[in-house]
């Protein structure tokens, strides 16, 4: 019986591995069930020993985990990389943010901005304190909770703008994303797949991680919002 490789993610991979684990599955007869989850929670999950797999998050704390002796030395791989975007309620009028001056006008414009725990939202806290906005109005930025995409604070009227990776906005009903930070402003996040240094299917995790980073998948984690992690921004 071939074995069920088990793992978790970061949430900005969940719609992407969701998709590949059907198609590798098809392909090899090896299901892999990825728990999706928020990226603090996940790290704790592989620090605390927990049984699993495969491990997918942003390559700077699989970098960390790997030195702490969490994952296989030697075992992660770049898997896809996704910049950041910015949204609007459906309907709500588009700021032009096509360059820092007309963003940085529309986030101070906002009466809240929503943002999340990963690596867009420490991005975002540092844009907001490049241009003054911190720490005076510090109220004003809405944080979602661990596992909740920003975009549902955008389509819900929480929030008037989100940041957050493009892969987590282009499915969200009820929003309009406007489009990608303009340059001088976006910050592109790397995920890494790496293998579980407990894990009880090591060889089949490996083979999995191999497909993960493959020419073959680049269309879709395009569909996605994203792009393969080997490719320059």
């Amino acid at each position: 019986m071939s074995p069920v490789i088990s793992g978790v993610s970061s949430m900005a991979t969940r719609l992407v591995l969701g998709e590949l684990s059907e198609r590798y599955k098809a392909r090899t007869g090896v299901a892999a069930q990825i728990r999706p989850m928020g990226g603090v929670e996940a790290a704790k999950l592989v620090r605390a020993g927990e049984a699993m797999d495969v491990v997918v998050l942003a390559s700077t704390v699989m970098a960390q985990l790997e030195a702490e002796g969490r994952l296989l030395a030697g075992s992660v791989r770049g898997f896809t990389r996704s910049g950041m975007a910015v949204a609007v309620p459906a309907g709500a009028a588009r700021p032009d943010i096509s360059d820092e001056e007309g963003l940085r006008r529309a986030v101070f414009a906002a009466r809240r901005i929503g943002y999340s725990t990963g690596p867009s939202g420490d991005h975002l806290i540092g844009l907001c304190e490049r241009w003054g906005l911190l720490p005076g109005q510090a109220d004003r930025l809405l944080k979602a909770p661990p596992g909740v995409p920003v975009g549902s604070l955008v389509a819900q009227g929480e929030a008037d703008l989100g940041f957050q990776q493009l892969s987590e906005l282009i499915h969200v009903p009820g929003i309009e994303v406007l489009g990608p930070l303009p340059p001088g402003t976006q910050a592109v996040t790397v995920f890494s797949a790496g293998i579980a240094s407990a894990a009880p299917h090591p060889d089949a995790a490996r083979d999995f991680i191999a497909y993960l980073a493959s020419p073959e998948t680049a269309a879709v984690k395009r569909h996605e919002g994203m792009e393969p992690a080997d490719e320059a921004a």
